[in-house]
């Protein structure tokens, strides 16, 4: 490349497009050839140019100038596109073209792409929620039990990953049942356990105590610690 040339490339500057925008410009209403006309006035505007003629776009595109209006109305009416008039530094009227709402409805798609993979991340957790219960009870789940499960999403908001501590807890006590399972969140909601940290601190203070009651009679012989029995409900928090 020869150094006028070299100069001339960089005289053009560049015009950087967001991957965000060619991947979800159908999301926002563009069609291919809208989509042309957007990166052709981003260019414009980039280079300090915010009101392009069209004669210089239509050229740019192959199009006719009576298309380019075209193409800019139907970005208008699709409120992805305004065109302000103000007042420039001498005082003089002048338009300019704004980008401003494409930005602002390419966002609100990806944030709304973004919690339906979220709400669908959370269906698929709650789906192997209820195969976790099923797989450890040995048996399919009653409507009842899938109703109670349900509540403790909806009306209870426990976190899925404290229901499934609780489930362990049960199974550790071999109890197969989903209203001891209640008791044990019952027990952690008293306690302001939320958390699988809060669950294992909560485990490690009951066995630290379970060990010093133990070792207050040193004659009597060793003996395994039991597990904790959630249906007692004489325990402090």
């Amino acid at each position: 490349m020869n150094n006028e040339l070299l100069q001339k490339w960089l005289k053009a500057g560049d015009t950087t497009v967001s991957n965000v925008l060619l991947a979800h410009y159908n999301e926002v209403g563009l069609n291919t050839e809208q989509l042309v006309l957007v990166l052709q006035l981003k260019s414009f505007i980039d280079a300090g140019n915010d009101f392009p003629d069209t004669d210089i776009i239509s050229k740019r595109m192959q199009i006719t100038s009576s298309d380019v209006f075209k193409l800019i109305h139907e970005l208008i009416n699709k409120k992805l596109l305004v065109i302000e008039t103000g007042k420039n530094q001498d005082g003089k009227t002048r338009d300019s073209y704004r980008l401003d709402l494409l930005w602002n409805k390419l966002t609100l798609v990806i944030s709304q792409r973004e919690n339906q993979q979220r709400v669908e991340k959370q269906h698929l957790s709650e789906q192997e929620l209820f195969q976790l219960f099923e797989a450890e009870f040995g048996r399919p789940l009653s409507p009842i039990e899938m109703q109670t499960i349900g509540m403790w999403l909806d009306d209870d908001h426990y976190a899925i990953e404290l229901i499934e501590l609780a489930l362990r807890e049960a199974v550790l006590n071999q109890v197969y049942n989903l209203k001891y399972v209640d008791r044990i969140l019952l027990n952690w909601e008293r306690k302001n356990i939320r958390t699988k940290d809060q669950v294992e601190k909560e485990g490690n203070r009951r066995r630290q105590s379970s060990s010093k009651a133990q070792s207050v009679s040193s004659k009597e012989p060793t003996t395994k610690v039991p597990l904790h029995n959630w249906l007692n409900n004489n325990e402090n928090p």
